[in-house]
């Protein structure tokens, strides 16, 4: 965190000369800030974030040479700095800014659709906040993406408990993990999905703070890492076991008495929609001991209240470590309440999953009455 006298020092890379100026002018306008270095493609910003350590980057992704993701990937994986995504490409949920954020990007903000110099002015506020927020986060050494997209081989334990058709018709109920995170929440979240083997007799509902005109793009950029098939939920479908389920952006998901889905576009819930907490007590309601909650990386305290409900239902409760969270604030808030069962590093997180489930497998026909 950026002490009250000093400066937070920015590197700007973009390889527009142009737009260098617009975004240096902006944060150099601001007290608290000052552009340390200009790169103009994302070799340049490589080597400048080695040599310059700013304390963050804004990242442009369409550059010549090198462009943003490849910078984005390299930064992160030798020596990360924290991110924020500058480009037009961030509008419309495009593919390229959610790979931006799965390789560790923070977070992302939209140059104006026009393009025009001072429209760039009208995002100044959005610009300056996500800076200075950026410059707090402790970043961690994230994955390459070539790592991310390895699937998952089904472990014994999965093998043991029997496959996705196990054994659940006897209770006629099978587990349901219910994942929430926020910021960092991508390279999280896709983490911990490619680490879930194929047969996972369980159906997992993922709740992330992302605009709603990212989610349907990041289902389909999860479903290509190989492992279980990945959707945006539907409002009144039947979950399944062995299926992802994706929270749509724009709406809270729950799931009723008799099993289905329920997507609500209502008011935000403590500030957030897609609510954490109204996922997690919904589905505790329905699922009760067979509810696994999962709590990664993310800011704020959405989630604390849902795995209270899901313990309180004998569920188990999973969150992340401080050491690999982008963020701590949201698991952080869940381990507060006395309910986490494992605090865990972002790779153990897969494996606990599937042993919970291979456990709630064998018990499932007594657990889930």
């Amino acid at each position: 965190m950026q002490s009250l006298d000093k400066k937070i020092r920015v590197l700007v890379v973009d390889d527009s000369a142009f737009m260098c100026k617009v975004l240096r002018d902006i944060i150099n306008s601001d007290p608290q800030m000052e552009v340390v270095g200009q790169g103009r493609d994302g070799r340049d910003g490589v080597a400048l974030a080695e040599s310059l350590r700013p304390d963050v980057i804004t990242m442009d992704i369409n550059m010549p040479h090198v462009d943003g993701l490849q910078a984005t990937e390299l930064i992160m994986s030798q020596h990360p700095r924290p991110i924020v995504i500058v480009s037009s490409e961030s509008r419309e949920g495009a593919a390229s800014t959610l790979k931006a954020l799965e390789l560790g990007a923070i977070d992302f903000v939209p140059k104006p659709s026009s393009g025009i110099d001072l429209d760039m002015k009208t995002v100044r506020e959005e610009l300056t906040r996500k800076l200075k927020l950026a410059a707090k986060v402790r970043v961690v050494r994230t994955a390459t993406r070539s790592k991310l997209s390895v699937p998952h081989a089904a472990s014994p334990a999965a093998g043991a408990a029997g496959g996705a058709n196990l054994a659940f018709a006897g209770g006629g109920k099978f587990p349901l993990v219910v994942v929430a995170a926020s910021t960092g929440g991508p390279a999280a979240v896709t983490r911990v999905v490619g680490g879930l083997p194929k047969d996972l007799p369980a159906a997992v509902f993922l709740v992330l703070h992302m605009p709603a005109e990212f989610t349907k793009q990041f289902a389909v950029q999860l479903s290509e890492l190989g492992g279980l098939p990945v959707k945006e939920a539907e409002n009144n479908e039947t979950p399944k076991p062995g299926i992802v389920y994706l929270c749509p952006g724009s709406h809270h998901l729950r799931v009723t008495s008799s099993g289905k889905i329920v997507l609500d576009s209502g008011a935000r819930i403590d500030g957030y929609r897609p609510s954490a907490d109204a996922a997690l007590e919904s589905i505790a309601a329905y699922a009760r001991t067979l509810t696994i909650g999962v709590v990664l990386t993310g800011m704020g305290g959405d989630a604390a209240k849902g795995v209270k409900t899901v313990k309180a239902a004998g569920g188990t409760v999973f969150a992340q470590d401080e050491a690999t969270s982008m963020i701590f604030g949201m698991p952080a808030e869940a381990i507060k309440t006395g309910v986490v069962d494992e605090v865990l590093p972002l790779d153990g997180i897969s494996g606990a999953i599937e042993k919970r489930v291979a456990q709630l497998a064998r018990l499932a026909p007594v657990g889930a009455r």
